[in-house]
């Protein structure tokens, strides 16, 4: 194992850390979708035993939420890196030339011998996806180089005690560097681990992203109430909630207020999905990282996620400054936090 030979860069805005991986996204035609009465719970269908058709498959490498959010960080024009784990195989190396490409720091990112990059594959039906994923086993281990930067963006990795006692290094690393502020957007993983094991880092959070469901998942409780629900997962720690509801928009809370913030409108049917959580959370801290109030931020992530939706893949779409400020320039009227 070891640490990829690169040029150390100083005072980081914003550093990303999870796993990375190589998606295949394989179009789907002979598939059907089965969901409950209101729409939830939804099961995709193929035929068991069957050779199922497809029509394409596109790879996308150096994915996954940390490495979307990095991406996204340095298209809006802050100095960003990757804390990340990838294997000596080929695939490792052309994730490490598409994070370049995008002008992501690669210094913190370790090279593992004789391990395999994280490989996941996404049925791609309509205009939505189904994850197969599997993440490699590392020995994690947290680089100190790391230092203060204004931003520190945790997401997803893998699962098992070593993934766990990574954690407890990220959160002495943040006891130490108190100045830094934590943007935490818990994985799969990290959502089933539970509060109690993860409890150091919510309550070093400063920001905290999850849709409806994983939030009541978190709480352990079906709780409708969205002013509720905020509260519920703000008890535990983080000092700003957001939670995002697909097409109805998103809600933040920071102990006092509660805004609804509605979805910037599609310019046409979304293709493909994913990355539209990544790219919200990471545009409304990026945000935060270069100024803007609560409010202000609340109106660039989702135009980040309306841009992303409308390509395969989660990086595709993420959009310059320049560009999201002409969305946000073109905006309807009614596109605006409201306190509620």
């Amino acid at each position: 194992m070891l640490y990829l030979p690169s040029i150390m860069q100083k005072d980081f805005d914003f550093v990303a850390i999870g796993d990375t991986t190589t998606d295949a996204f394989i179009r789907l035609k002979d598939a059907s979708v089965h969901c409950d009465i209101d729409k939830e719970n939804c099961q995709l269908c193929v035929g068991f035993g069957e050779k199922i058709p497809y029509e394409f498959v596109k790879v996308v490498r150096a994915v996954g939420n940390s490495a979307n959010a990095a991406v996204s960080a340095s298209r809006l024009g802050l100095k960003s890196a990757i804390v990340s784990n990838l294997g000596d195989d080929q695939n490792g190396k052309e994730c490490l030339e598409e994070l370049g490409k995008n002008n992501v720091s690669t210094y913190f990112t370790k090279i593992h011998t004789g391990k395999n990059t994280n490989y996941h594959y996404v049925l791609w039906y309509e205009d939505d996806r189904t994850i197969l994923i599997k993440h490699e086993d590392y020995d994690y281990s947290f680089p100190k180089e790391v230092g203060s930067p204004k931003w520190i963006y945790l997401s997803s990795i893998g699962n098992g005690e070593k993934a766990f006692s990574f954690h407890n290094e990220v959160a002495e690393h943040l006891a130490k560097n108190p100045e830094v502020k934590l943007a935490f957007q818990p994985g799969t993983f990290q959502i089933n681990a539970g509060y109690e094991k993860l409890k150091d880092i919510y309550n070093r959070t400063e920001i905290f992203f999850v849709n409806v469901g994983e939030a009541k998942k978190i709480i352990g409780k079906d709780e409708d109430d969205i002013k509720k629900l905020l509260a519920a997962v703000h008890s535990l720690g983080p000092k700003i909630v957001v939670i995002t509801d697909g097409p109805r928009g998103a809600y933040v809370y920071d102990g006092n207020n509660v805004w609804k913030m509605p979805k910037y409108p599609d310019p046409k049917p979304p293709l493909e999905r994913t990355g539209a959580g990544d790219s919200f959370a990471s545009t409304f801290v990026s945000a935060l990282a270069l100024g803007l109030t609560i409010e202000e931020a609340m109106t660039w992530a989702p135009i980040n996620s309306m841009s992303v939706v409308q390509y395969v893949g989660a990086q595709e779409g993420l959009l310059t400054q320049e560009k999201l400020k002409e969305y946000l320039a073109n905006a309807p009227a009614d596109y605006k936090p409201i306190k509620i």
